[in-house]
């Protein structure tokens, strides 16, 4: 089994324990330090759907498999919210293509809008009316399933599913769009994305290696956990020369 697929079930199966065990917990009669705990494992989890996807748009997955590759990279994203996978994966080979430019569908041009303004701008190309009815529906499934007469059901489904995917697009878009690529805004604007100078540890924490951003848009064809040999690679040859 490649090490992608069986990265990708690892991520899948902890999504699932892990919001099946939160929801059905009693989650206020925890300490505040364990409620956070729990966002950000969850939060993490999440960040972990959307990086498995984005290895499938890449075909990484199951590269003997395309077919199997983008129903599990669909499965990903779907669970991740509710997005449309074919959609998705054209825009994301678009940004590869025109990376830092107006035909980008993630870069911004105008600097002057800030983080802010982008990340609203960024959104917005993704999120869409039968998206967001398909995170709806599916949030009232998991509170009716999971203890809707009650208002701790209700709470542990904001704690769990809500919270977590609003910071993890926050993630997201912070350590895999906003630092790599702001350097390519306005008229003196570098060429290509930059990488995040984070140790391997730290890089893994922020974004799954998201943010050795260089490196992926360089080696395409690595899966995320393979990003930080290349970055290794690459520093102890500038630390040679």
């Amino acid at each position: 089994m490649p090490r992608a697929s069986l990265s990708a079930g690892l991520l899948l199966l902890g999504w699932l324990v892990t919001l099946i065990s939160f929801l059905r917990a009693d989650l206020l009669a925890l300490p505040i330090w364990s409620l956070l705990l729990i966002v950000l494992v969850r939060t993490s989890f999440q960040t972990g759907l959307f990086i498995t996807a984005h290895d499938a748009m890449h075909g990484l997955l199951m590269p003997g498999a395309r077919r199997w590759n983008h129903r599990l990279g669909a499965l990903c994203l779907s669970l991740y919210a509710g997005l449309p996978y074919g959609r998705c994966m054209r825009k994301h080979h678009r940004h590869h293509s025109h990376s830092g430019s107006a035909q980008d569908p993630d870069f911004c041009v105008d600097p002057s809008v800030g983080a802010q303004g982008w990340y609203c701008r960024f959104m917005a190309g993704y999120l869409s009316g039968s998206q967001m009815c398909r995170l709806l529906i599916s949030w009232l499934l998991f509170g009716c399933v999971f203890g809707s007469a009650e208002p701790r059901g209700w709470i542990n489904l904001l704690l769990v599913c809500v919270l977590p995917l609003v910071l993890s697009s926050l993630q997201l878009f912070v350590f895999g769009t906003y630092l790599p690529h702001r350097a390519q805004q306005g008229p003196e604007g570098r060429d290509g994305p930059c990488s995040l100078d984070l140790p391997g540890w730290l890089s893994l924490v922020t974004c799954f290696h998201f943010g050795y951003h260089r490196e992926h848009h360089e080696h395409v064809h690595l899966a995320w956990f393979d990003l930080p040999s290349v970055r290794y690679s690459r520093s102890r040859q500038l630390a040679a020369s």
